[in-house]
């Protein structure tokens, strides 16, 4: 049944010649196709071909725990020299900054001896005492501790000691750094900043100081003065509140998510324009004021940012086979 009084179509030769488009690679697969199925009937030719379907299938699975090593040496890469994910945890930069955004940090360009400048917007180690170090004991089991343990090295999930900020450079080392002047504003080396980028309602500063930047150390501060626990808060520390140059872990160059607040993070002019301390009298630096102790805090500690990794795809290469059985 099935081919009774259907008139039998004979297969093509061997050495037909090559149809369009075809190519010799082609031609010869075809020609060996049908020289290993020469006397077989339809059933057995099935039968070759799904046995050759079910070792394209488990020749698939064997590759993919390679192709998973790949993506997690791609990922431990970008992660460590590359780029670095960041999720914002706080409002202490808002609005350029907000809760739940993921900024990309550049730290490829310090290895080329690029030196912060005002108006950087960093991510650092937190200098000693920034953040709450307290951690509540994690209750996960001895396996999912090793396994987050992995993760975290690798940067897919955020460490249980992490401690990095993210704040806005302000003053670099040899700057002055004061605030306020008769008109309410932040002044680098005399020079009054206007500062477009604070969150709205926003004072420069309610608390007072003058500080010089000791040589590779930075003075950092949020865009959301009035709740950002930044170097004005911790002048009584070690540093006078400025922190180390070695501590930076990047600058954020880019909000990429959510979609809606993508934009890139570029150096205000009104702070990347200024003049060098060097190229400043000494007479016009405003060098009258100590740097009190603070009296207004700020707000709580600061939450740690949460890392993650630029996502990493792996290549995969895939090989046709066109009609011919894999090798055994």
């Amino acid at each position: 049944m099935g081919s009774r009084g259907r008139e039998r179509v004979p297969e093509p030769a061997a050495d037909d010649p090559p149809g369009p488009g075809e190519t010799d690679r082609d031609d010869a697969g075809r020609g060996e196709k049908r020289r290993r199925t020469a006397g077989m009937g339809r059933a057995e030719r099935r039968r070759i071909a799904r046995r050759a379907a079910r070792r394209r299938k488990r020749s698939y699975l064997r590759e993919l725990p390679l192709v998973g090593g790949v993506a997690l040496v791609v990922a431990l890469l970008l992660k460590t020299f590359l780029l670095q994910v960041f999720v914002i945890p706080s409002a202490s930069m808002e609005n350029t900054l907000r809760v739940g955004d993921r900024v990309v940090v550049d730290k490829l360009t310090p290895w080329f001896g690029k030196d912060y400048r005002r108006g950087d917007v960093v991510v650092f180690k937190d200098p000693g005492h920034w953040l709450d170090t307290d951690h509540e004991k994690s209750a996960d089991g001895p396996v999912t501790r090793g396994v987050k343990r992995v993760f975290a090295f690798i940067g897919l999930l955020p460490s249980d000691d992490e401690g990095d900020l993210i704040k806005r450079v302000i003053g670099v080392g040899g700057d002055t750094v004061a605030c306020c002047d008769d008109d309410g504003r932040v002044t680098v080396n005399g020079t009054p900043v206007d500062e477009p980028y604070l969150a709205p309602g926003n004072l420069p500063s309610q608390i007072p100081f003058t500080v010089t930047v000791p040589p590779g150390r930075l003075w950092v501060m949020g865009d959301h003065r009035d709740v950002s626990a930044d170097s004005r808060v911790h002048m009584a520390n070690p540093g006078g509140g400025t922190i180390p140059v070695g501590n930076v872990i990047g600058r954020a160059m880019l909000v990429v998510w959510p979609f809606t607040h993508v934009h890139r993070l570029p150096e205000p002019p009104s702070l990347s324009a200024l003049p060098d301390a060097a190229d400043v009298p000494p007479s016009s630096q405003n060098l009258g004021q100590s740097a009190p102790r603070p009296v207004v805090q700020p707000g709580p500690e600061e939450p740690s940012l949460v890392i993650g990794v630029a996502g990493a795809m792996p290549l995969a290469v895939r090989r046709w086979r066109r009609g011919v059985p894999p090798r055994r």
